[in-house]
């Protein structure tokens, strides 16, 4: 099989091919060089919870591959840090998404679904992505943050060059990166001259009250971190979840009926279609036995959360969409020290953005027959998502 074009075109079919046969394999990483790829369920979680598989570059071997190149500025984030580092800082922002946190943004983030629904009008055709699962978690997430209205334009681009690089535009990933630092450093400098009443004004507090808690790359690096992932990663989750239940009508009609079934709905939608193919890469500080392989200190492992999500030894059919299984244990948010920071922010989202949608619309239905995925081996996500729309009720 081509397993590169077969893990971008047909993910599900491949992991469950290498599941079935070699279920920890060497592949070639997203930019080409080597790296381990584990896909079964219990490999991936202990794997996950192993302190020796590091996420610092510093344990990488040489040749192996490391995942994005970033400047220090914005390098130095939880995704390339190991205890105690990884504490100090994930101890400094935790608060932000604590579940008493996330119910206060509650009612806010449903005045914007329903905005944003508002602007559709009645009846037509839209594209959902661009219309709804995009600018939802962007508003939160740049709500909570403190960053302007007119800034927030340019973010998707950005981070789709950094998620779905375009072959035929090899500098474009380093252009977005470049205007991102240049994004952040310009606005943590006009924080610091205007303070206010969200996240990025108190984290600049903590690093000019006690640079000991934070130094400046990471406070950039983690404003960077929140921004990116909180938009990218729910973004991806609302589209999908979308799109898996157009693709089974008699799952949407039953949540119509029922909405107090949603927590446990998008659990499995976030099992069955989760927003993240892989782990974040991770290096072995000494020989580790993963399955009956073991990977040599410094090679990269690449975790694959869909791929376990699927695994039949953990989920009985796990082909089927089931609202009534216990979809817990579910690694799509990932598990132990490093489990989703915004993972109780991330759920309240897609509940919402679901339980808007059904209330507004009594007939929605997918307007193209084949979706388009965005060609990754990180990510899955929607490049559109095409449908058409009636209301259920006139707007007042």
């Amino acid at each position: 099989m081509d397993l590169q074009g077969d893990l971008i075109k047909h993910p599900h079919d491949a992991y469950q091919h290498l599941r079935d046969t070699a279920p920890v394999q060497r592949i070639a990483g997203p930019t080409g060089e080597p790296a381990w790829l584990v896909t079964r369920y219990d490999d991936v979680r202990s794997a996950l919870a192993d302190p020796r598989l590091s996420l610092d570059k510093t344990n990488a071997a040489e040749g192996s591959y490391r995942g994005l190149s970033l400047p220090p500025a914005l390098d130095a984030n939880l995704l390339n840090m190991d205890p105690p580092d990884h504490t100090r800082i994930r101890k400094l922002v935790s608060r932000a998404f604590t579940p008493r946190r996330v119910e206060a943004l509650r009612a806010p983030i449903r005045q914007t679904a329903d905005e944003l629904l508002d602007a559709l009008g009645t009846e037509g055709r839209a594209d959902l992505i661009a219309a709804y699962a995009a600018p939802l978690p962007i508003t939160v997430i740049c709500d909570l943050l403190g960053i302007p209205e007119d800034h927030r334009r340019d973010f998707r681009a950005w981070t789709n060059e950094l998620i779905a690089p375009d072959p035929s535009r090899p500098h474009a990933a380093k252009q977005a990166i470049g205007a991102m630092l240049a994004f952040f450093t310009e606005l943590i400098a006009h924080k610091r001259r205007h303070p206010a009443d969200d996240l990025l004004s108190d984290l600049i507090a903590v690093r000019d009250s006690d640079g000991d808690q934070l130094s400046e790359d990471e406070l950039t690096s983690l404003a960077f971190l929140i921004l990116g992932a909180g938009y990218e990663n729910t973004v991806q989750f609302i589209g999908n979840a979308v799109h898996v239940l157009l693709s089974h009508p008699e799952h949407l009609a039953r949540l119509r009926m029922d909405q107090s079934k949603l927590p446990e709905a998008v659990e499995e939608l976030a099992r069955y279609e989760g927003p993240a193919l892989l782990a974040i890469r991770r290096f072995p500080t000494e020989d580790v036995t993963i399955g009956d392989v073991t990977v040599p200190a410094g090679e990269t492992v690449l975790l694959s959360l869909s791929a376990a999500n699927r695994d039949p030894a953990r989920f009985s059919q796990p082909e089927l969409l089931d609202f009534d299984r216990d979809a817990s244990g579910h690694l799509a948010l990932g598990q132990g020290i490093h489990y989703c920071l915004g993972a109780p922010l991330a759920r309240a989202e897609a509940e919402i953005a679901l339980a808007a949608l059904l209330e507004r619309f009594s007939s929605l239905t997918l307007a193209e027959p084949e979706p388009r995925w965005r060609p990754s081996l990180r990510a899955r996500g929607l490049l559109e998502l095409p449908v058409e729309y009636k209301a259920a009720r006139p707007l007042a």
